[in-house]
């Protein structure tokens, strides 16, 4: 009978819950992955036999199936290692788990020598686990405070293979680590309006827009201060809740952007591309579809400088984002849906050389 290990994987922003089932029978010594996994995925299995032999465990001389299901959805990463090894070890019964497997999902990369090294996308794949019930998490120890910030769920980190094996045995007594997000501290800006002198009409103006949410495009002479103003509309928006801030941090997390893992991202993001940035960077694609700045700039500020040095290809994308508040990136097997929930701030010269309305124009 095959083992069944819980883990998770990640469609756009969301998490689902992915069954590792595992099977060793007779036949010629060999590893096959299958369920429509990546090359990271397909390269597992040279991490996994490597891991196992450097914790002293033995690698089964068997042919070695493992599945990750549903086999229907096109899957990425490396985050399942972990759990593709410890069903292994546990198929080919070098270890009995004294605790009951299924209310434990895993989550890691496996090095070669049995270490456990960081995953993106965790938050998103913790909150799928609470979603289907699952109540324990075994994760990288430098992932377990952004693990934290979903309430109701254990977090157990490691930092080897040979001490999950020991956890799940009873020999080794673990303690969950337990981190609430603190929601009530108050964003550190690192710029204030109060730097900005003059333009007070214009600074009227963006009260009113930032209050109601609405679009802007400022046109003025190049050093008005056009920039500087955009870049402080973050600091008088209305705080984030906490659902805000989740899912803000969700789609950091996916996009491997989180640059302190364990505290939820409580400013307000600002995105400000340069005018020679792709369609796929803005809107979001490539290989893996991943989100663009307009998914990162989620519950924020976008804010596009010389906007009409833009391409026109590039602008006319962001109609429908602005009009439905999410994208959609098509692929030929799968497709992901980003949030991208924005303010709109645009800023242009009124001609080419900078200086029409204030002297000759050139």
């Amino acid at each position: 009978m095959a083992s069944i290990i819980n883990s998770f994987a990640i469609s756009g922003i969301e998490g689902y819950l992915v069954e590792i089932e595992t099977d060793t029978i007779y036949g010629q010594p060999s590893i096959s992955i299958i369920g429509l996994g990546d090359r990271a995925i397909k390269e597992a299995s040279e991490r996994i036999q490597a891991a196992i032999i450097h914790e002293g465990y033995e690698f089964p001389k068997m042919k070695i199936v493992i599945n990750l299901a549903p086999g229907d959805i096109k899957k990425k990463g490396f985050h399942f290692d972990l759990g593709m090894a410890v069903g292994l070890l546990m198929q080919s019964n070098q270890f009995v788990p004294s605790i009951e497997i299924n209310s434990f999902g895993f989550i890691g990369e496996l090095s070669l020598n049995g270490k456990l090294r960081p995953c993106t996308g965790v938050l998103p794949m913790v909150i799928a686990a609470k979603k289907t019930g699952i109540k324990n998490i075994i994760i990288p120890l430098e992932n377990a405070h952004e693990a934290c910030l979903v309430n109701g769920v254990r977090i157990y980190g490691f930092e080897d293979l040979k001490s999950i094996i020991d956890f799940l045995e009873g020999n080794n007594e673990t303690k969950a680590i337990t981190e609430n997000a603190n929601l009530g501290q108050k964003p550190d800006y690192p710029v204030d309006f109060s730097d900005v002198k003059g333009q007070d009409i214009l600074i009227e103006y963006i009260v009113v827009a930032a209050a109601g949410g609405h679009n802007l495009l400022m046109v003025g002479t190049p050093g008005c201060g056009k920039s500087m103003i955009a870049k402080r509309i973050p600091t008088i928006l209305p705080k984030m809740s906490e659902e805000e801030a989740l899912e803000v941090t969700k789609i950091y997390s996916v996009a491997g952007l989180l640059k302190s893992r364990g505290n939820l991202i409580t400013q307000r993001p600002f995105r400000a591309p340069h005018h020679s940035a792709s369609l796929n960077s803005l809107i979001g694609g490539g290989n893996n579809a991943m989100p663009g700045e307009v998914s990162l700039a989620h519950n924020g500020v976008l804010f596009l400088d010389e906007v009409a040095e833009f391409s026109k290809k590039t602008l006319d994308a962001l109609r429908q984002p602005m009009e439905d508040k999410k994208v959609t990136v098509s692929r030929v097997n799968y497709t992901n849906v980003y949030p991208a929930n924005f303010m709109f701030i645009a800023a242009m010269n009124p001609c080419p050389c900078g200086y029409y309305g204030t002297k000759k124009c050139k």
